[in-house]
């Protein structure tokens, strides 16, 4: 069963990798990069003084750095736990795999943690924000997606180390979330 279901992430890999033509290289390479989302991230913060005031803003930063470093060494401990190779380490891809970047990255792809830092910023930013505001963290959302895309694209992690990724990322923020609304902002409404 573990062999099908990787040869169909194989699969899914090689029909994703590329899509567009070498037209989108440089658009899928920029939507990688660690830094792509901070814009969007910093204005959130914003937002978030506005709503919470300063000390609850200030503890929603602690709380989303906490995050992100939780979600990126979560990654780290799979990666060299589960020893899954990136499909650009690959010897059996080598010719087929289009590989956008000039560097591959680490030995280790599983799970991706640009996917889940992603997933986590977005899904804690739309759990903090009130309704007016949700339609701009939805855009983080669909950045998420984007970024989770691109490692696919540039040939750096397959789909599930993607998706398992998102699914990481997005638990985590729904506990960092909840525990940030029980200790900071019940309290603003007493």
């Amino acid at each position: 069963m573990l062999d099908w279901l990787l040869e169909k992430d194989t699969q899914l890999l090689l029909f994703l990798n590329g899509w567009g033509g070498a037209s989108w290289n440089s658009f899928w390479l920029l939507m990688s990069e660690k830094w792509v989302g901070l814009p969007l991230v910093v204005f959130f913060l914003f937002v978030f003084y506005k709503q919470f005031g300063l000390k609850n803003s200030l503890f929603s930063i602690l709380f989303l750095a906490v995050l992100i470093l939780a979600t990126d060494q979560l990654a780290n401990f799979f990666k060299y736990g589960i020893a899954r190779p990136r499909p650009c380490h690959e010897a059996h891809l080598s010719g087929v795999l289009q590989l956008v970047k000039a560097r591959c990255g680490g030995a280790y792809g599983f799970f991706s943690a640009h996917a889940a830092n992603s997933m986590a910023v977005a899904v804690f930013t739309i759990s903090l924000l009130g309704k007016r505001e949700k339609v701009y963290a939805y855009i983080a959302i669909i950045l998420a997606l984007l970024i989770g895309y691109s490692r696919i694209y540039i040939g750096v992690h397959y789909p599930l180390d993607v998706l398992f990724g998102f699914g990481v990322g997005a638990f985590l923020a729904f506990l960092f979330s909840s525990l940030y609304k029980r200790n900071f902002l019940a309290k603003k409404r007493l």
